[in-house]
């Protein structure tokens, strides 16, 4: 789903409601955002999807209790932080970038 869908979706995770941050991830991206969320005191509810085909790589489906919570808004907004107290920016979000840039309508590449 990622932050360029603002679409918010509520969804049963492990039988609690949750705000569905990202679906059809790797395992890799999942701990990589539910250690942001940890860190700004969300809890995360983590599912595997069930596969279509048995040689496909495992999917996880990553959401939060609080179904108020839209990681667009919660980027742009700069409340989300990483555990180095930085704002989290939606170049370190997609995992495009691991240097941090307080200023992200000025990037450059």
């Amino acid at each position: 789903m990622g932050i360029n869908k603002g679409k918010h979706i509520v969804q049963e995770i492990e039988g609690i409601r949750c705000t569905v941050v990202e679906t059809g991830i790797s395992e890799t991206r999942m701990k990589f955002l539910k250690e942001i969320l940890e860190t700004n005191n969300y809890i995360v509810n983590v599912s595997k999807e069930k596969k279509t085909d048995e040689n496909a790589p495992d999917t996880f489906i990553t959401g939060v209790t609080d179904i108020l919570f839209n990681p667009v808004i919660a980027i742009y907004e700069r409340t989300l932080k990483t555990q180095d107290g930085n704002h989290v920016t939606p170049e370190y979000w997609n995992q495009e970038t691991t240097f941090i840039n307080p200023y992200y309508w000025r990037l450059k590449r």
